[in-house]
């Protein structure tokens, strides 16, 4: 079967549709997640990684950034440009068939019920953020012009992109260092921090290193990874203080 490039929907199967559900995204011993390759003939371990092309582990090269797949009140919308994601959804998962299907006529979906259910789930999920979590997908878009953005502005822009374009809205919201890199950016943007200008590593006012950007990934996903550290969550705090 011929893969075509287009956005997916993804839904639970049967009634029950839990506001948040976690799909299991990376092989372990205790939850194995294995896809049998029949020309191969062996079975090959699954890993999302956002930063890698392939959702196989065999096929990924250098630094992983390991990505969580969650479904919002039954569905999950991925859009075409998250390529490795469809694919571990669609063709290598073996949960599929049984916990989830995909919904087959996204494109026509725009009148149908299911994408306006869809629509209203971005809506409430939006409606319901805090002008920080808000303000931190809206960077994501517009980059610093949000500094200038009344509360108010943020979150009635927030509603508009959840709209407007549901799914990228709810990837976004999905995106659990969402307010990590939200408020990287602003340490960057006070000169607490820097990045350097061929985007390799972060450093210190003084041009102390402070931490090296992984090939291919974006400088501030390295960033909010870097703060999950034991030596991240120091600076973290004592930059936050700096920041009030």
């Amino acid at each position: 079967m011929k893969w075509e490039i287009k956005d997916r929907l993804y839904e639970l199967k049967g009634n029950k549709k839990p506001l948040v559900l976690s799909i299991p995204s990376k092989h372990s011993a205790k939850r194995p997640l294995l896809y049998f390759d029949e020309k191969l003939g062996y079975n090959r371990e699954i890993k999302y990684a956002t930063n890698q092309p392939s959702p196989l582990a065999d096929e990924q090269k250098g630094e992983t950034t390991l990505g969580r797949i969650i479904m919002r009140s039954g569905k999950l919308f991925v859009p075409k440009e998250q390529q490795s994601l469809q694919k571990l959804l669609s063709i290598y998962h073996p949960l599929k068939g049984d916990l989830y299907e995909e919904y087959d006529k996204i494109e026509e979906a725009t009148d149908d019920l299911a994408y306006m259910e869809f629509e209203i789930e971005a809506l409430l999920v939006a409606k319901g953020l805090d002008v920080d979590e808000a303000e931190g997908i809206l960077r994501s878009e517009i980059g610093s012009n949000v500094n200038n953005m009344t509360s108010k502005e943020i979150k009635r822009d927030v509603l508009l992109m959840a709209r407007r374009n549901p799914g990228m809205f709810l990837q976004l919201a999905n995106d659990e260092n969402v307010e990590l890199k939200n408020i990287g950016a602003k340490f960057v943007e006070n000169n607490l921090i820097s990045l350097s200008p061929d985007q390799r590593y972060f450093k210190y006012p003084n041009g102390k290193k402070l931490c090296t950007v992984p090939y291919d990934e974006h400088p501030m996903n390295a960033l909010a990874a870097f703060f999950k550290t034991d030596e991240g969550m120091e600076l973290f705090k004592n930059l936050s203080k700096k920041l009030k």
